[in-house]
């Protein structure tokens, strides 16, 4: 892929993937998103408007599934009653400010807000603290991937030779932290079945 190619499929569908990605986890794919943004390629505040909104429709949704389907999604998904636990447990110790928190915890994104829809947390709460959050998570991720950017400029200068392979080592460092936390999870979850 030259680097005009390359630059074309990031401005064409960077803030799709961002919209798309952020529904989920998405801290990888917003690295990404930061690092276009230092580069040229896409703009500083559209990139955190992106997150933003993908953020914050994915945690509705679950909030919502929590709130309304847990009964026949938790039949479908036994595995998550381990960090169901955890996150209880912080609910315990903290209590709504998690809502603020979690999604800097990574793996704790998409099973968070399912379990505080399960909670006695009001709806109204949930709203507004979750558009906070989304919005603080979004900038701080964002800058993160610009910042990125800054810093490998100073140390090897012009990094548009480089932009291929830096795109390419973030999306192996963020596909390498999901198989580790995925398969952590996995044999967590066979060791608890076993005993």
């Amino acid at each position: 892929m030259s680097a005009s190619t390359l630059e074309h499929f990031v401005t064409a569908y960077g803030f799709w993937a961002i919209l798309i990605g952020t529904f989920f986890e998405g801290e990888m794919i917003l690295v990404m998103g930061g690092f276009a943004a230092y580069q040229g390629y896409l703009g500083f505040l559209p990139v955190v408007l992106a997150a933003f909104l993908g953020s914050y429709s994915g945690d509705q949704l679950f909030f919502f599934l929590g709130r309304r389907h847990s009964g026949r999604i938790l039949k479908l998904l036994p595995s998550w009653g381990r960090r169901m636990a955890v996150i209880n447990r912080w609910l315990e110790r903290i209590g709504t400010p998690v809502i603020l928190l979690f999604r800097f915890t990574y793996g704790f994104r998409t099973i968070t807000p399912f379990v505080l829809g399960m909670s006695s947390v009001r709806s109204r709460t949930f709203i507004i603290l979750n558009g906070l959050g989304a919005m603080a998570w979004a900038f701080a991720i964002t800058a993160g991937g610009y910042f990125f950017g800054f810093t490998l400029e100073k140390a090897l200068g012009n990094i548009r030779h480089y932009e291929r392979l830096v795109f390419g080592v973030i999306l192996a460092a963020g596909l390498a932290a999901w198989a580790f936390h995925f398969f952590r999870s996995r044999k967590a979850g066979e060791g608890k079945s076993g005993t």
